[in-house]
């Protein structure tokens, strides 16, 4: 598969752990939930591989996968942990 669109996305937290298995079908996270066996999963779609930077052939697939991964521990703006972009700034509120 040639990868033509990308987007990287990075874990920011104590104890907050992610890890792709199966060739990049299949996100696991651990973001610090306590129910579920504190995992999150997710499969990828078919044209969408996962590296912590999600790849692919489809630039809507991509973007929608990465804001579905993303959309489970948004950034926090008094602490600044959560899933973040990698191009993403986070303005930090006084707590």
């Amino acid at each position: 598969m040639e990868a033509k669109f990308f987007r990287l996305l990075k874990v920011v937290g104590v104890g907050f752990k992610a890890r792709s298995e199966s060739q990049g079908r299949k996100l696991f996270l651990e973001l610090g939930y306590s129910h579920e066996a504190h995992e999150v999963r997710f499969t990828a779609p078919p044209a969408v591989r996962v590296l912590i930077c999600c790849i692919g052939i489809d630039k809507d697939r991509v973007h929608q996968f990465a804001g579905a991964v993303r959309s489970c521990k948004p950034p926090d703006v008094y602490k600044g942990k959560g899933i973040l972009y990698i191009d993403e700034v986070i303005k930090r509120k006084w707590g």
